[in-house]
């Protein structure tokens, strides 16, 4: 990579999240209804530009720091190749900011935050212009462990619900699916996208559950990028070590991590998203 190259990336990644991409966005709230009450959850909606007839959508749940310029450069990416993308925000209506300490969230608040995404898939189902049959969700890290929790099932139980077309779990804390039991199945067409290198979300935690597959296994797709850690498309940040973080993978959940930016598996990656919904959605 040429210096001039990295200077751009590290400028990129240090813009504030609603200057990345290149198509308008537009502030939207999704409303939850969870115990007793109604929580509007700020979203950011990115609209194809020039998209003609209904689209396909994608909503993204983002990591234990909140939206931040990851999801914001998906969603104009996803935009770009003709989808609708929503980057909800999780943490705001709950007053939440930053989960990444010491007190890392606990299964029961990622049971909780998992009817953020069927909230997320009613909405986009409503709006004018999106094709309620092609939807999909993608979640990352803290979220994608979330959002594993609807891309898998018991097996002995089947939900009412019509799931997404498709999911794509980035770099997921896999250990949050050890509360849907032994035998699981998968609901639809899921890709998981780790980083070799991992040690927040390792991808042994995610091969674990996948060997509890019982139904649906040739629905998942794994991809494993070399030389990358968590993060990897975390642009212009080099990789650094964490020391205060809580990490699910290690005793007692805590604590410490290495994450950081890795441009071959960022590239990789994004080839790898765009041809799984597009032979998907």
């Amino acid at each position: 990579m040429t210096r001039w190259a990295l200077f751009v990336a590290f400028l990129l990644a240090a813009l504030p999240a609603h200057v990345l991409p290149a198509v308008a966005q537009q502030a939207v709230r999704v409303p939850l209804e969870q115990g007793g009450r109604t929580l509007q959850l700020a979203a950011q909606l990115f609209p194809p530009a020039g998209a003609k007839g209904p689209v396909p959508a994608v909503a993204i749940f983002h990591g234990c720091g909140g939206p931040g310029q990851n999801t914001a450069r998906m969603a104009g990416l996803l935009a770009s190749w003709g989808y609708a993308a929503l980057v909800v925000d999780s943490f705001s209506a709950r007053g939440l900011k930053d989960v990444c300490g010491r007190n890392w969230p606990t299964p029961a608040d990622a049971a909780a935050r998992a009817a953020d995404i069927d909230a997320a898939l009613a909405w986009l189902a409503r709006q004018p212009g999106i094709d309620p049959r092609r939807l999909a969700f993608m979640g990352y890290s803290y979220g994608g462990g979330v959002a594993m929790l609807r891309a898998l099932a018991t097996a002995d139980v089947t939900r009412p619900d019509e799931p997404a077309r498709a999911a794509v779990l980035v770099y997921p804390d896999c250990a949050l699916a050890d509360v849907l039991g032994s035998k699981l199945a998968v609901r639809q067409p899921t890709l998981l996208a780790m980083g070799a290198l991992d040690d927040w979300t390792p991808p042994a935690q995610c091969r674990a559950v996948l060997d509890r597959v019982v139904s649906g296994r040739d629905l998942v797709e794994t991809r494993v990028y070399d030389g990358a850690h968590h993060s990897f498309d975390a642009l212009g940040l080099p990789v650094r070590y964490l020391p205060d973080v809580g990490n699910r993978s290690k005793p007692g959940g805590c604590c410490g991590a290495h994450y950081g930016a890795h441009e071959p598996a960022w590239k990789a990656f994004v080839a790898d998203v765009k041809a799984f919904l597009a032979k998907t959605l």
